[in-house]
This record gives C-alpha cells, sequence and structure tokens, in this order.
C-alpha cells in the first residue's frame, strides 16, 4: 500500500517529498535507530569535483538504520545533477523528505530525512539569522512515523557554520520552541556546529537528553577527528532510553563521520 507523504511549504520555502511505502523496521519493534549524517553533498573530501552517492548510500545499506539525517543535500545543483534526497531513498529503499534552506548553483540545497516507515507530515521551518552577520539561512524540518502504535516525531537540522554563536544560539532557541508545541515524543539529529560545553549545546541540553554525554567520540574532521559537532538527542519524558551510540569510523564517503543511536521504550 502507498500514502502519500502530506508536504507543506512554509513561507516561500520550496520542499520535496517522496511516494511512502512501509519496509521492515527494527528487529524489536520498540526500538528505534537514528543515523544523523553530514553528507557534504556527496563529495568525498579526497576526491575534489566528485559525487559518489553509491557511497553514502553503502553506509546506510550497512548500517540499516531506521531513519536518517541528512545535512548538505543538493538537489538538481549544477555541482551535482541530481535529486540526492530521491536517488539516496531509492538506493536505500527508503521514504524522504527534503527541506529547502537556500536556492543554489542552479537548484536547491538543505536538509532531508529518511524513514524505512511512511514518513508523515513534513514541514520546514526557517531559522533565523541576526541582521548583518551575513549567515546563511537555515531551517529545521520535522516529519512522523508510527512504530508499533507510537507515534515519534522526527526532526533534522544543520545549524550556522559561522565562528561567531550567535546564530547558532538564535537557531537552537528558535527550533527548541518550535519542538517543545509537540505532543508526542520528538527526536532530533543533526549537524550542529557545536560542541559541548558551549550555549548551543546548553540550549539544547535543556529540552533534549542527548544519546551520549561522555567519551562520544569525535565526528569532525574524518582523518584525525578533534570534536563532536554532530548530534542525536530525544525529548526527555517519552519513555525512551539510549541501547547504543557509536560515532562510525567512515573516512571515505564525507568530510563528517556518521552518528548511530538506537532507543528503546
Amino acid at each position: 500500500m502507498r500514502l502519500p507523504v502530506i508536504c507543506l511549504a512554509v513561507l516561500l520555502f520550496a520542499t520535496a517529498c517522496g511516494v511512502n511505502k512501509k519496509v521492515s523496521s527494527s528487529a524489536n519493534k520498540n526500538e528505534i535507530t537514528v543515523m544523523s549524517y553530514n553528507i557534504h553533498h556527496a563529495n568525498p573530501p579526497s576526491k575534489p569535483g566528485v559525487i559518489d552517492l553509491d557511497a553514502i548510500a553503502a553506509v546506510i545499506n550497512k548500517y540499516k538504520p531506521d531513519v536518517v539525517a541528512l545535512q548538505e543535500v543538493d538537489v538538481n545543483t549544477k555541482r551535482s545533477g541530481v535529486n540526492e534526497a530521491s536517488l539516496l531513498a531509492e538506493k536505500t529503499k527508503m521514504n524522504f523528505y527534503f527541506a529547502r534552506a537556500i536556492d543554489y548553483d542552479g537548484g536547491q540545497y538543505g536538509v532531508a530525512i529518511l524513514s524505512r516507515q511512511p514518513l508523515n507530515g513534513g514541514t520546514t521551518y526557517p531559522l533565523p539569522t541576526a541582521v548583518g552577520t551575513n549567515g546563511e539561512p537555515r531551517v529545521l524540518s520535522t516529519g512522523w512515523i508510527e512504530v508499533n502504535g507510537k507515534k515519534i516525531v522526527l526532526a533534522c537540522t544543520h545549524l550556522d557554520a559561522q565562528r561567531n554563536d550567535t546564530n547558532r544560539v538564535l537557531q537552537i532557541n528558535a527550533l527548541t520552541g518550535i519542538l517543545a508545541k509537540e505532543t508526542s515524543p520528538v527526536i532530533i539529529a543533526g549537524d550542529l556546529n557545536a560542541t559541548a560545553g558551549g550555549p548551543v549545546i546548553d540550549v539544547l541540553d535543556q529540552h533534549f537528553t542527548r544519546t551520549c554525554t561522555q567519551n562520544c567520540g569525535f565526528t569532525i574532521p574524518v582523518e584525525v577527528p578533534t570534536k563532536t559537532i554532530d548530534f542525536i538527542a530525544f525529548k526527555p519524558g517519552n519513555g525512551f532510553s539510549v541501547v547504543s551510540h557509536t560515532v562510525i569510523d567512515e573516512k571515505y564517503a564525507s568530510d563528517h563521520l556518521p552518528v548511530i543511536a538506537t532507543l528503546k521504550w
């Protein structure tokens, strides 16, 4: 049975979404495995100008997460030439929702969610940028799935990359405010461009529980990683507990290492 994704445009933000199909989820129906992956528009750092979607798909297919939060996704740009969100969904046999952050290079650039279960209610929320900072527009993407009768809201984001925290603080406050309105359990994953102990992750920790807080493994740069800026977290009080959290040592496909965590309830 095929179910349509509900696609909503917020303000002038265009989105693209895929046809929904139900495929197998975690072996334990009361578990969900989530991956966060900044894919560097599928350009391996060691090969400038090369687009290798198969390498990204291979990582996803090897670890078989139920949900993937993707950042730095190209849709029909000149440099990539394809709809990366749609093709990754096809190569991994998952459903997808793409959220445009900006128009770029003749196409669009943003974040995406992949899901093995039908992905519903896809929505894109623009995040604030302070006037005069020349920050690149960023978004929060959400959708929801049902696992063993439990509705779970999935959120994906990629915060500002400037050295100063100004925009990231604005953005983390905005997105936690948006997600606070959700009455269902929420899982958020993404590249926050911030490390633990600073003001951005401090705000995250006020609203969410990270899947790892000590000895978690660094996520960037891939060759000799020195810091953790990619996170998976969940809203407390909804019965989730952490089964596992791993930084995957995959050094070819992107300039970030993917993060994967399993939650149970």
